[in-house]
């Protein structure tokens, strides 16, 4: 894969056949408990991919922006489900169109090279992509949201980008892939939060969204669709592995679960409830 290689026993978790509702704090707790039990070697290898209804996900950056509670009262009243996550980046909206897909790695060295796990998930995307793969670029696109080294475009328009979770003994690099839907109309709602998180303010550090930089694979390549997507996914990474795949969270050992999304909600409390 591009030199660089995912383990040869993997498993997969696809809840993609439906979209969560409600905490969308809980497929990120998810990747922190499974990320321990990999590290711990009591679990294989996991990818994980989901989809949400309707939430907005921010990185801990946004949270200190100085009215960033009224920016996200303000999405709460439009229906969104709003949490920080506790990977690098910065906000994302999520919504039926998009597949978040996680990989869970062992590092059980402690190894500090942040860049091969990021070429990790950039090159599934780009193998799971055959037909498009020779247009699709990484690199920092301006004027995206959650900008990155590791953002995927094509023609300079990102669909994708990546960020990474580093614990003691795992590594958890999460992407949002944009499949169909607007990505202009994603990058306005994600530039109207920023304009009321920042109060105006010109030192405030936060990314200047430029909506147009933004698009759907759909809107890249035509006919592209969240399944044919997941179905490029599975069949990339079942290649010369061993995949045992899960369609539910039922059989994983989720005890540390609440403790986990307890310690995410005090980390980052929110004046106003879902």
């Amino acid at each position: 894969m591009d030199g660089v290689s995912l383990p040869v026993r993997l498993g997969l978790i696809d809840t993609t056949s439906h979209c969560m509702s409600g905490d969308i704090l809980f497929p990120f707790a998810f990747d922190e408990v499974i990320g321990k039990q990999v590290g711990e070697e009591q679990l294989e290898p996991i990818v994980h991919m989901w989809r949400h209804q309707r939430a907005f996900v921010l990185g801990a950056r946004d949270y200190k922006l100085p009215n960033a509670q009224a920016a996200i009262n303000w999405l709460r009243g439009q229906g969104y489900a709003v949490a920080v996550r506790n990977s690098g980046g910065a906000a994302v909206p999520l919504n039926p169109g998009v597949v978040n897909l996680s990989l869970i790695l062992p590092n059980r060295q402690g190894s500090l090279d942040v860049q091969r796990h990021f070429e990790m998930m950039a090159a599934l995307i780009r193998k799971s992509l055959w037909s498009c793969s020779r247009r699709i670029e990484t690199g920092e696109v301006h004027g995206s949201y959650c900008p990155g080294t590791f953002d995927v475009s094509i023609e300079g328009k990102k669909f994708c980008g990546i960020a990474q979770r580093r614990q003691t003994r795992a590594v958890i690099v999460q992407a949002f892939v944009l499949i169909e839907g607007s990505g202009a109309e994603r990058g306005r709602l994600v530039k109207e939060f920023y304009d009321i998180a920042a109060q105006g303010s010109a030192q405030a550090d936060y990314p200047r969204v430029e909506p147009a930089s933004m698009a759907s694979l759909s809107e890249l390549v035509g006919g592209g669709s969240v399944e044919s997507f997941v179905a490029s996914i599975k069949q990339q990474l079942g290649i010369a592995r061993d995949l045992t795949g899960y369609q539910d969270y039922s059989s994983f050992n989720l005890e540390r679960m609440e403790k986990t999304l307890a310690d995410y909600r005090m980390r980052y409390p929110m004046n106003v409830s879902c």
